[in-house]
């Protein structure tokens, strides 16, 4: 376990998360949000699920609340991602963007984008239309949600 003391923090004794050990939390994220494992959403989320909670509960005790909203913010982007890559044809783009309340014109203009996915996942176009809330209500747990319900509960 890489929890250190950073040497503003002697005087409060605050534990904070080693830069090695976020590194390779993202790594991990990364490797289980790849785009071309070919793993189904249910897998994809039970795995994330188990990963996350797993590495919150072990640095329970550090003070990583702004980290975790940062990793956060990354790790959505990371699963949007993954999601415009699933639609992959520009008509089941179209109907989603449909479904997910963007009008015709706006949808077609979008789903004909040449942007690399990774572009389209941190645009307007998904940060809209596929929101923290429908990730949440799609099963996705996330690293700060859980890190409040753990400190709530010890």
């Amino acid at each position: 376990m890489e929890i250190g003391r950073h040497p503003k923090d002697m005087r409060e004794g605050r534990l904070r998360i080693h830069p090695k050990s976020v590194a390779k939390m993202k790594a991990r994220i990364k490797k289980l949000t790849s785009r071309s494992n070919g793993w189904g959403n249910d897998r994809r989320k039970e795995a994330l699920r188990q990963y996350i909670k797993g590495w919150v509960q072990y640095f329970r005790l550090a003070d990583m609340k702004m980290l975790l909203v940062s990793v956060d913010k990354w790790y959505r982007r990371r699963l949007r991602m993954v999601i415009w890559k699933q639609w992959k044809r520009i008509k089941t783009k179209i109907a989603n963007l449909r479904k997910l309340g963007i009008n015709k014109h706006k949808a077609y203009e979008w789903a004909n984008t040449r942007k690399g996915y990774w572009h389209i996942a941190g645009s307007y176009i998904l940060a809209t239309t596929i929101t923290t809330e429908r990730l949440r209500l799609a099963g996705f747990v996330f690293l700060s949600d859980y890190f409040i319900k753990v400190k709530v509960l010890s």
